[in-house]
């Protein structure tokens, strides 16, 4: 049992999600570091590994956090197996006692035309990425209502526009899914009265240093962010009101400004550079005139047929 907030964070064990850990720790957060790979942190050498090798593994984030005095306890899981998530989440409250911030940044990724999209590729990311989130938000649900409907969730995932399917239709497919929970659970919030609870989803302006980039990018360093970036941000929305960050589909450098920062240099790779932005500067409003128009709403726990 703890008297700190707690965050679950699901994919930590390299790159963001590890940098994640690792701030909200030095922040005063007891941390659940979550993935599925381990590894003896007591051996590993050198020590800490580079976050972006399969080196880093959840036992060596969690050690890490220990030894810079912070509080930490790596859980292993599978996001594909619901079973898995569900022990996951039940070990956070079996230690902690409850669960205040989950983060989700478990996530599969093959960019290619539907074409060139395997189905296991496809059912692999579809399983990571939105059932995976799904489960993790399913898990945590009655835990949030043992708190008091106090909590916040933190999904990567980006906003919603058509460029972002084109060339990778199957990845993008999951990744909007996961915005779409976003926007849709936190309409069940709002429509339930739960004013201390907020979903915001995040994703880079600019491309991050991660085993994913070092991929992509090897030729374009300077095109590149350190991951404090992202963890900085995701910090100022656990600190914002759930009411300037419920339903948000966010990116880091713009939520930043948001909150006051203008200064970028130190998260660049490359002193002096000017990291090339991936995003658009601005994004399609979702909302329609009759977006508070719901007509007559229908329940299907209510019909005897719903039940499975």
């Amino acid at each position: 049992m703890t008297s700190k907030q707690v965050a679950l964070i699901v994919g930590a064990s390299r790159g963001i999600g590890r940098q994640v850990a690792i701030d909200l720790a030095r922040n005063g957060y007891a941390i659940v570091v979550a993935a599925k790979s381990t590894s003896d942190a007591s051996t590993t050498v050198p020590f800490p590994p580079d976050p972006n090798s399969s080196q880093s593994t959840i036992s060596t984030v969690e050690r890490e956090i220990r030894e810079a005095g912070g509080e930490a306890t790596a859980v292993t899981v599978d996001a594909r197996d619901f079973g898995s998530v569900q022990r996951m989440v039940d070990e956070t409250i079996r230690i902690y006692g409850h669960l205040d911030v989950l983060i989700y940044n478990s996530g599969a990724i093959w960019w290619a035309s539907v074409e060139k999209t395997p189905m296991k590729r496809f059912q692999l990311m579809q399983r990571v990425n939105v059932e995976g989130l799904y489960g993790t938000v399913q898990a945590s649900l009655p835990h949030f209502k043992a708190n008091g409907w106090k909590g916040r969730i933190i999904v990567v995932s980006p906003p919603i526009y058509s460029r972002f399917f084109r060339g990778k239709t199957a990845y993008a497919m999951g990744k909007v899914g996961m915005s779409i929970l976003t926007k849709g659970l936190a309409m069940d919030w709002e429509r339930e009265g739960k004013k201390e609870m907020a979903i915001t989803s995040i994703w880079p302006a600019t491309a991050i240093q991660s085993a994913a980039t070092e991929n992509m990018d090897k030729g374009n360093v300077s095109d590149l962010r350190k991951a404090t970036i992202y963890s900085d941000a995701i910090l100022a929305m656990l600190r914002a009101p759930t009411s300037m960050v419920n339903g948000c589909l966010e990116l880091d450098e713009d939520f930043l400004r948001k909150t006051g920062v203008t200064d970028f240099e130190k998260y660049n790779i490359v002193p002096g550079s000017n990291p090339r932005r991936i995003m658009p500067a601005d994004f399609p409003d979702l909302s329609v005139k009759e977006q508070d128009d719901e007509g007559k709403r229908v329940d299907s726990t209510k019909f005897k047929s719903s039940k499975m």
